[in-house]
């Protein structure tokens, strides 16, 4: 469901705004609501974590690793 808002925004952000969501295919009130919404995700007062970080947790290992030695490892697998 919409409603209405009216806001009051200093009338160059207005036009900039307008160029970025013209330039970018998307409505001004779209613009704004996205906007709204991404930082309502992202607020550290949730504690929650985004969509792209919770796809990436795991990816690195917990455990210290010896970078040196991974890469010696890696490049003697690679030309051996």
């Amino acid at each position: 469901m919409n409603t209405k808002l009216t806001l009051n925004v200093d009338k160059i952000v207005i036009e900039e705004a307008k160029i970025y969501a013209k330039e970018n295919n998307i409505s001004l009130s779209k613009l704004f609501e996205n906007y709204i919404n991404a930082i309502s995700r992202t607020s550290s007062k949730t504690g929650k974590a985004s969509p792209l970080v919770k796809s990436l947790t795991g990816i690195i290992p917990d455990e210290k690793i010896d970078l040196n030695s991974a890469y010696t490892d890696y490049l003697s697998k690679k030309y051996s």
